[in-house]
């Protein structure tokens, strides 16, 4: 195979990782929440509830900002029902999940869980924009923010939390371009509740970071005209326009699969194109950033068949729904998908693995028994431990190869971040199901004498996969054979394989 080159220069960058860019999420969907991150009566829980074995694998996984309630289960949601003695809380019907919430887990248990993760777990708070709106909203951010004195933050006070929750970022909706939404709305009805939402938010607290929702997937009907029409209404409001994106092989096409990332890239620049004509036309010099609030490996057609099969009088309690177990292939596609996050980090500043447990998680429970590490647990942490600083200017000359959906695509899909210290790590998928990648990286204006490590995840078997029976089947391992001589680094990517070179 013909070899793949790139070089890097420090002085070519694309811009600054913003560390909520390996942030997460967490709906209560599922068992994400119910036998995932809480459950009272498990061995390892503490005195709150929460599974002690999670927290340390959500840790070891670099989690930063956790959006909360959801998800389309916002859309419904009442979050005066989610605070106070859990004996006290009613349950409710979750409508977009078809389940009931027992309210157990509520406002006050979501930060302790992001206390207890450390101190680089942010909230991020969404507002429901489908049933309720701007007074709602307001109340919310009064419990959870005012420090005292007034009848909604002694509200708190009195139910234990003497401190406010300090919550910054805040969602205004979810996916309120979508007809499955409680509450959808068109973009002109959403834009003026965003609009006036936001503007209510920022009286109580100027220094508030806003997402408005933009479309739920970029083959929406209404993709871009939905952008555009709310950042009309929103534009000098808000901080932030919002992506969701899922990828899975459609009729077992796995070459396009593997490079669903040529999609995640290009739904990227048509947003900001978007974006920056609304601000050209408004004549603004502010730029809006991109929230990917929701991006995973879903197999969502497998879902929507489940669905079907429900009994509509059946209203389960934290049921076994989307608890989909990934591949190395899998494992793949997610670390491309990471890679293009990183290579728009100058204006994708925020971004959400959805989910965190169990629902389409890197992070799988057993209720009363262990939790373990899916395949795409690894490409995650890696990239939160190592891309952190300056991501470098990255422009491939690949092999390429044929795809149903994209076309000619190459082979290489890669990026680089440059830490603080000079150090540099590559980020490196090779898409090719069948041979090794040669790649050679031209680095002299970099000073880097050495290879730290080379690390793959890639298997003999590309379905292989960890299990509640075999949690270890799959791990990175080391690569051996990578130089770095006279200022070229010379390696050999397996074939499907997610790569970590770190170079000093």
């Amino acid at each position: 195979m013909h070899t793949a080159r790139f070089t890097l220069d420090p002085a070519f960058t694309v811009g600054e990782v913003n560390p909520r860019l390996f942030g997460s999420f967490v709906e209560h969907l599922g068992r994400c929440v119910y036998t995932g991150v809480f459950e009272p009566d498990h061995p390892t829980a503490d005195d709150k509830g929460l599974r002690q074995d999670v927290l340390e694998l959500v840790r070891e996984l670099g989690v930063t900002a956790v959006r909360y309630p959801g998800g389309n289960f916002v859309s419904g949601y009442k979050w005066e029902d989610s605070v106070g003695p859990a004996e006290d809380r009613p349950r409710r019907l979750d409508l977009a999940w078809h389940s009931t919430e027992s309210n157990r887990f509520g406002l006050s248990e979501y930060i302790d869980f992001l206390r207890k993760i450390g101190p680089q777990a942010e909230p991020m708070m969404a507002v429901n924009l489908g049933t309720r709106g701007v007074a709602e909203a307001l109340e919310l951010q009064e419990y959870a923010n005012h420090t005292a004195g007034t009848a909604l933050s002694d509200l708190r006070v009195s139910h234990g939390d003497k401190d406010p929750f300090g919550i910054k970022l805040w969602c205004l909706g979810n996916e309120m371009d979508g007809p499955w939404q409680t509450g959808h709305k068109t973009a002109e009805e959403y834009g003026r509740l965003a609009a006036e939402t936001a503007r209510a938010m920022r009286q109580m607290d100027p220094g508030v970071e806003l997402v408005a929702c933009g479309s739920s997937s970029q083959s929406m009907p209404t993709f871009a005209e939905w952008e555009a029409t709310v950042l009309k209404e929103t534009y000098d409001l808000v901080d932030y326009i919002s992506l969701h994106a899922y990828y899975w092989p459609e009729d077992g096409d796995l070459d396009s699969f593997l490079a669903s990332a040529v999609d995640m890239e290009s739904f990227i620049d048509n947003v900001v194109a978007t974006a920056d004509h609304v601000g050209a036309r408004l004549k603004s010099k502010k730029k809006i950033n991109l929230s990917f609030d929701e991006w995973n490996v879903w197999y969502l057609p497998e879902w929507e068949a489940r669905a079907k099969t429900f009994e509509q009088d059946d209203w389960p309690e934290a049921p076994r729904l989307l608890e989909d177990n990934y591949s190395v292939t899998d494992a793949v596609v997610f670390g491309s998908l990471l890679i293009a996050l990183l290579r728009h980090a100058d204006r994708v500043t925020v971004a959400c693995l959805a989910q965190l447990v169990n629902v389409i998680a890197p992070i799988m429970t057993e209720p009363g028994g262990p939790a373990w590490r899916q395949t795409t647990f690894f490409p995650f942490a890696q990239a939160a431990q190592y891309g952190r600083g300056q991501v470098l200017d990255v422009r491939v000359d690949s092999p390429t190869y044929e795809t149903r959906k994209y076309g000619e695509t190459d082979l290489l899909h890669a990026t680089a971040v440059r830490a603080e210290d000079g150090t540099v790590t590559v980020f490196a998928v090779n898409r090719s199901r069948t041979d090794a990648l040669p790649l050679e990286v031209a680095l002299d204006a970099l000073g880097l004498t050495r290879v730290v490590e080379h690390s793959a995840l890639a298997d003999a078997d590309p379905d292989a996969r960890n299990t509640l029976d075999d949690p270890e089947r799959v791990a990175p391992h080391t690569v051996d054979g990578t130089t770095l001589q006279d200022g070229t680094l010379s390696a050999a990517l397996e074939p499907l394989s997610w790569n970590v070179i770190r170079l000093a």
